[in-house]
C-alpha cells in the first residue's frame, strides 16, 4: 500500500493520482507497486472503462526517486528498477484507454508511466502550455531508461538523441511533435474533462453492460474512439514546437555513431558563425558538462533499441545497463552534485568524452550475473 498514490473510480473511469508534492511525485518502490496493482485490477474490471494517470499543481511526475537509490545499496536501485520497467511494459500492452495527463514537470520516469500508452487501445496522452519534458539522466551519470530510448531514436531526425544527450527539455508542443503525446488541453481544463470522462465512461458501461465499443479513428480499424473523442472536445491547436525549427542543424550534427564525433560537429557548427552557430555551441557547453560515459553509452542504447523490436526488450535492455552502470562511480557522484551537495561539480570518470574507452561502453550491454544474486 502506498500513501502516495490516490485512487479512485469516478463513473466507469479509474483515477490515480500521483500524490507526493513534496518531491514532485517522484517515484518509490512503493508507489511503483500501487500503480502497478490497481491498473491490474482495472484491466479485468468490466465498471472501469478508462484509466486517467495525473499529478499535482506542479506537474505529473519528476521521475524516479534517484535520492533513495543514491542512498540505498546497489540490489536495492536493481529492485526498484525491474518493478518500474514492469510496470512500464503493462502500460504499452494496457487493454484500456489510458489517459495520462502531462500537465508540468514530466521527466524520466514520469514519461515512464505515460509516453507508452498505447493507440491500439484507444488511449491519448495529453499535454497541457505547462508541460515540461525532460530525460536527464545522463546529467546524473545514468541512461535515459523506462523504455524511452524507443520512443527517443523513433523521434524525428535527430531531436531525440539533442534532447537525451544534453539532457535537455521541451514544453507540450514538442511532446507532440516527438510523437510523446497526442493532444494538448488547457490546464484549468483538465478537472472538467476527467469529469467528461467519467461521465462518458459511465454512459457507455450503462448502454453496453460493461462490454467495449469499438470503432476506428483516424484510419485504425477496431481502436476505441471514445476517450479520444472526449479529449478532442477539449483540446486546442498547439502552438509552433520550438525544436521543429532547430531540426536542420541538430540532424547535421547528431548522425554520427559516435559521442565524439558528435561533439566534434558540434564544435565545427559553432566556429562556423551561421544561423545555427550559437545554438551548437550551447548545444556543445552542455553536452560537456554531462556525464561521458553515460553520453557514450546513450547513444548507442539510441542506435540499438530500434532493432530490438518491441518496448518488452528495450526495458530489459534498460535493467542491463542499470546494473552495469550502478556499479560504477558516475552515478552515485551525479546524484551527490546535482540533488545532495548542490555543488554542480561531479567528478566523472573518465572526465571527457574522447576519453570513453568503446569497449566499456560495448561491454554495458552484455548479460552479466544479477546485482540481486
Amino acid at each position: 500500500m502506498s500513501e502516495h498514490i490516490l485512487a479512485e473510480v469516478r463513473g466507469g473511469l479509474g483515477i490515480l493520482t500521483l500524490d507526493r508534492p513534496r518531491a514532485l511525485n517522484s517515484l518509490d518502490l512503493g508507489m511503483v507497486l500501487a500503480l502497478e496493482r490497481h491498473l491490474l485490477a482495472w484491466a479485468d474490471a468490466p465498471e472501469v472503462r478508462a484509466v486517467v494517470v495525473r499529478g499535482g499543481e506542479r506537474g505529473l511526475c519528476a521521475g524516479g526517486d534517484v535520492r533513495a537509490l543514491f542512498r540505498g545499496s546497489d540490489a536495492d536501485a536493481v529492485r526498484f528498477w525491474t518493478e518500474e520497467y514492469r510496470l512500464n511494459d503493462l502500460i504499452g500492452r494496457y487493454p484500456k484507454p489510458y489517459l495520462p495527463l502531462m500537465d508540468g514537470i514530466t521527466m524520466g520516469g514520469g514519461l515512464g508511466i505515460s509516453a507508452h500508452a498505447p493507440r491500439a487501445s484507444g488511449s491519448v496522452r495529453v499535454v497541457t502550455e505547462r508541460t515540461l519534458v525532460s530525460m536527464p539522466e545522463t546529467r546524473i551519470g545514468f541512461t535515459p531508461d523506462v523504455g524511452m530510448s524507443l520512443l527517443l531514436a523513433n523521434a524525428p531526425g535527430e531531436l531525440g538523441t539533442h534532447l537525451c544527450l544534453t539532457s535537455g527539455q521541451a514544453g507540450g508542443a514538442d511532446a507532440i511533435l516527438l510523437g510523446w503525446a497526442d493532444a494538448m488541453v488547457p490546464s484549468e481544463r483538465l478537472d472538467e474533462l476527467v469529469g467528461a470522462l467519467a461521465e462518458a465512461s459511465s454512459a457507455l458501461a450503462g448502454a453496453e453492460g460493461g462490454r467495449g465499443a469499438e470503432g476506428g479513428r483516424g484510419g485504425d480499424v477496431g481502436q476505441p474512439s471514445w476517450a479520444y473523442d472526449v479529449v478532442a472536445s477539449f483540446a486546442v491547436e498547439p502552438p509552433p514546437a520550438a525544436l521543429a525549427g532547430e531540426r536542420e542543424w541538430i540532424d547535421d550534427a547528431y548522425a554520427g555513431e559516435s559521442a565524439a564525433e558528435i561533439a566534434t560537429r558540434l564544435a565545427e557548427l559553432a566556429a562556423h558563425g551561421g544561423a545555427a552557430s550559437e545554438a551548437a555551441g550551447a548545444a556543445l557547453d552542455e553536452l560537456r558538462k554531462m556525464c561521458p560515459f553515460s553520453v557514450a553509452v546513450t547513444l548507442a542504447a539510441l542506435r540499438r533499441s530500434p532493432k530490438l523490436g518491441s518496448l518488452e526488450a528495450v526495458l530489459a535492455q534498460d535493467l542491463a545497463l542499470g546494473e552495469a552502470l550502478i556499479t560504477r562511480s558516475d552515478f552515485r557522484e551525479g546524484v551527490r552534485a546535482l540533488l545532495i551537495d548542490k555543488d554542480g561539480a561531479p567528478a566523472w570518470e573518465p572526465s571527457r568524452i574522447e576519453d570513453v574507452d568503446p569497449e566499456e561502453v560495448a561491454a554495458a550491454f552484455e548479460p552479466r550475473p544479477s546485482v540481486n544474486a
